[in-house]
């Protein structure tokens, strides 16, 4: 029998560093002896393999391993690679007992290693990316699918004013906002035309669901930003908060539900896979277990909400696009991420039709 080749073994673990990605490793140290309690070389750098977006590194000592996350060098765009907000958030939600990796520093001073970065702890556990979870049984993915839920659920009924987070973001009109930096960023970033991305810049603002509330909303949460246990089926860190803030929980839990309606391609979609004989939920539980933790009665509107991020994520691509055109993007994988750009209009503009869009 031929051997199986894992097809996201080269975003997985680390790897030496890329040439343009190199530290200046004294500077560095010099900075961890001043700034990390514990810390004690001698200091070795890898890089994580995965992150397109901010430049990932693993440093590891004889005693432990930290990660540390820095800004990429180079032209940016406006409120992009906010890693001092990362910082912010995690340090925040660490001692309430949500589950996110230790802080332990962060560092704003640009002449260290050239770009604003911050180091927290290494958490040791499983990363998958295959929704279908063939490493468990029916009764772990059942488990697991539950836990994730529930640890979207806890982190949206966390009290955000109680933790120090009250002005982590603007509260209200939290899609009219993201609708518009995404749009903006679409167009800065723009490489062709693509008529249905025009199309739902105009019509989402227009016809947004009523009922907002306010949480903290992780931005991008979905099943290999997660870090499991070892050997039981539950998220022991919730990675890359990049994209978090005050925000409209349900753009994040119905984001969170694209993997329902995405094809399973071996990633986190789940679209034309039997869930019942795998032990996962469907999309109606996967709803019914969410709504009976925030105490809702029931998602309205899914439709749109579908369009909405799957517009949303061809938004982000297109920024990746405008970065790999500009020379600033951090991973070959970048590539690959463009050619998905007009598919996800696709859905999105789809998603539209069936919420009213003519």
């Amino acid at each position: 029998m031929a051997e199986q080749t894992d097809p996201h073994e080269q975003f997985k673990g680390v790897k030496p560093v890329e040439e343009r990605h190199k530290l200046d490793e004294g500077a560095l140290d010099a900075w961890l002896k001043a700034n990390v309690e514990g810390y004690a070389g001698p200091l070795t750098i890898n890089q994580f393999k995965g992150g397109q977006s901010n430049p990932t590194y693993q440093l590891v000592t004889p005693a432990r391993k930290y990660v540390l996350r820095k800004k990429p060098s180079g032209k940016l765009l406006p409120s992009a690679h906010a890693v001092d907000r990362e910082f912010r958030v995690m340090s925040a939600l660490y001692p309430t007992g949500f589950p996110v990796a230790r802080q332990y520093a962060l560092c704003s001073d640009d002449s260290v290693l050239g770009a604003m970065f911050y180091v927290m702890e290494m958490v040791e556990g499983r990363v998958l990316w295959n929704g279908a979870l063939p490493e468990l049984d029916n009764a772990g993915r059942r488990a697991l699918y539950e836990n994730k839920i529930a640890t979207l659920a806890k982190l949206h009924n966390t009290d955000y004013e109680k933790i120090g987070l009250g002005d982590y973001g603007k509260p209200g009109n939290y899609f009219a906002r993201q609708i518009d930096r995404w749009s903006k960023q679409y167009k800065l970033s723009e490489t062709e035309t693509i008529d249905e991305m025009n199309r739902l810049i105009e019509w989402l603002p227009q016809t947004i669901p009523p009922g907002e509330r306010t949480s903290i909303v992780h931005g991008d949460y979905r099943l290999d930003n997660l870090i499991l246990h070892q050997t039981e089926p539950r998220v022991i860190a919730v990675l890359d908060w990049e994209l978090s803030t005050l925000g409209d929980p349900l753009g994040d839990f119905t984001y969170y539900l694209m993997s329902w309606v995405m094809p399973h391609d071996g990633r986190a979609g789940l679209g034309g896979l039997d869930l019942a004989p795998l032990g996962i939920p469907t999309l109606e539980e996967t709803v019914q277990l969410y709504c009976a933790q925030t105490g809702r009665d029931g998602i309205p509107e899914l439709a749109w909400y579908f369009s909405y991020n799957a517009f949303r994520l061809a938004c982000i691509l297109q920024g990746i696009a405008g970065r790999v055109r500009d020379g600033t993007a951090a991973s070959a994988h970048a590539l690959q991420m463009i050619q998905r750009i007009r598919p996800l209009a696709s859905v999105a503009f789809m998603y539209a039709q069936k919420a009213g869009l003519k």
